[in-house]
């Protein structure tokens, strides 16, 4: 199988990449977090001229037809700088949805201003008691005379605060946690009946606690039928954040490096002393099964088949995480009191990929996912699994 970008991904990767070093480095980085919305809409600006906000849109409903790979090589581009913008939760996570559960003519409203940088989305879906359950939803929408009205709360919801759009899990029908009866709607972020509260996450991003009091919306495709929609959507967006895991994991990595070479003890470089190597190989190599996995993921990220796509994507997030976070730690020891500081960016790769680790499930949950559906195999492929066992 042939792993190697095309020219197009090839110059993708260069021009995010380039832009990334020049122009976000961890001192910018630190001035950009001050802004009041915690993001710059300078490089927000830039990354829609380059193309990368309308990228995995359709050409048809005026994106520039990118995929899955496109998605990595911007993501881990982008972990490699802790990027602060709402590229994840606007394009990848709320541009999935809008891809998997719009009708066309609603693409059409919403795909060209989330190209231009001008319409930014969130995607209110955790509840309070539902932890990593997509389907525990008490978010209740209700068709009124005039539409769509919504009644609710929803937690964590990212870049919820500076969203233009919001969309909004809600029940049409059904109980708590029952699969059918969800549906997906779009609600303007400043109508009335909409209360939200920002705040700073703990790896400097920004989310939003957000009230619904009958608040006016539009329905997201057919109400009712978008659980395959959220569950297609989420799982793409876990392999975009397992790219950009492996991209913080590679610079938390050469930054330890780095210190090792230049750190001096007892009169040499401490990067001389063996057991300190030992553990710089170690890292490397998680690094590395971490880049194979976020390969992987994003392999079958487009597949629409749960069957199929939905082991893999929990077996890479649960390696991933499981990885980062013992990446993180060595990366952190391994520099010693400086790693502790906020004036030093090894600690807030730390941040940003135990963040990561936790999003849309941790390691253990997905490892019981994985056990659920029955293995990578797939749990009703008896001959697949006696031709393994052999």
């Amino acid at each position: 199988m042939d792993f190697d970008f095309n020219e197009e991904q090839r110059l993708l990767k260069e021009s995010v990449e380039r832009l990334i070093t020049d122009q976000y480095d961890f001192a910018k980085r630190g001035r950009i977090a001050q802004e009041p919305n915690g993001w710059s809409a300078e490089m927000w600006s830039r990354f829609a001229e380059m193309g990368l906000l309308g990228m995995p849109f359709g050409e048809a409903d005026g994106g520039f037809g990118g995929g899955p790979v496109e998605t990595m090589i911007v993501m881990e581009a982008f972990g490699r700088g802790l990027v602060l913008e709402p590229y994840f939760a606007s394009v990848v996570l709320g541009g999935g949805l809008v891809r998997h559960a719009a009708s066309d003519a609603q693409k059409k409203a919403l795909i060209p201003g989330i190209a231009k940088g001008s319409r930014k989305l969130a995607f209110a879906q955790i509840e309070r008691e539902s932890r990593y359950d997509l389907t525990d939803i008490a978010t209740r929408a209700f068709r009124t005379a005039r539409g769509w009205t919504i009644d609710g709360a929803k937690s964590l919801v990212l870049h919820g605060d500076v969203a233009d759009t919001i969309l909004v899990s809600a029940r049409v029908a059904g109980e708590r946690r029952d699969r059918n009866g969800v549906g997906l709607f779009l609600v303007d972020g400043d109508a009335p009946g909409v209360v939200r509260r920002g705040y700073p996450t703990q790896d400097g991003l920004r989310a939003a606690e957000i009230a619904f009091e009958g608040a006016p919306a539009e329905a997201l495709g057919e109400p009712g039928t978008a659980i395959a929609a959220i569950e297609r959507a989420v799982d793409e967006a876990i392999a975009a954040l397992c790219a950009e895991a492996v991209g913080a994991m590679a610079a938390a990595l050469e930054l330890t490096v780095g210190y090792l070479k230049t750190r001096r003890q007892f009169d040499r470089a401490i990067g001389e002393f063996q057991a300190l190597q030992h553990r710089a190989v170690d890292m490397y190599v998680l690094v590395e099964q971490a880049r194979s996995m976020a390969l992987l993921s994003t392999m079958v990220a487009g597949d629409a088949d749960a069957k199929t796509r939905r082991p893999t994507i929990c077996a890479a997030k649960a390696h991933i995480g499981r990885a980062s976070r013992r990446l993180g730690q060595e990366a952190v020891q391994l520099h010693g009191g400086i790693g502790m500081t906020m004036e030093y960016s090894v600690g807030h790769y730390f941040k940003r990929l135990t963040m990561i680790d936790l999003m849309f499930g941790d390691a253990d949950s997905h490892i019981a996912e994985v056990a659920r559906l029955g293995g990578l195999i797939g749990a009703d492929d008896d001959g697949a699994r006696e031709r393994v066992h052999d």
